[in-house]
């Protein structure tokens, strides 16, 4: 299957990548065999097969919260790369 160019770009554009016109290229080649894939899972018969969110039984296995005593902050942050009285320091992510 040839992807055509528009394709990579808004899968590009969905996974928020920033690619060169190089790189459209490399995935163009990268993804076709990809979808070449799902094509023949398509060509599965999945009609007796009822939706379901998951494959497996899953059940939550829920516990009372309880107050217990945490580790002491200077072990806590002992291996922390910056830290600031008894705080992690970490480089802000919005920029004012």
């Amino acid at each position: 299957m040839k992807l055509d160019l528009k394709v990579v770009e808004d899968v590009a554009h969905l996974a928020r990548l920033g690619l060169n016109e190089a790189e459209k290229e490399q995935m163009r080649e990268e993804l076709a065999p990809i979808l070449d894939y799902f094509e023949m899972l398509n060509e599965l018969d999945t009609s007796h097969i009822p939706p379901t969110a998951q494959v497996i039984s899953v059940q939550n296995l829920m516990r009372p919260d309880e107050v217990r005593p945490s580790a002491p902050a200077q072990e806590v942050l002992a291996n922390a790369p910056f830290r600031e009285d008894n705080y992690f320091r970490v480089r802000p992510i919005f920029e004012k």
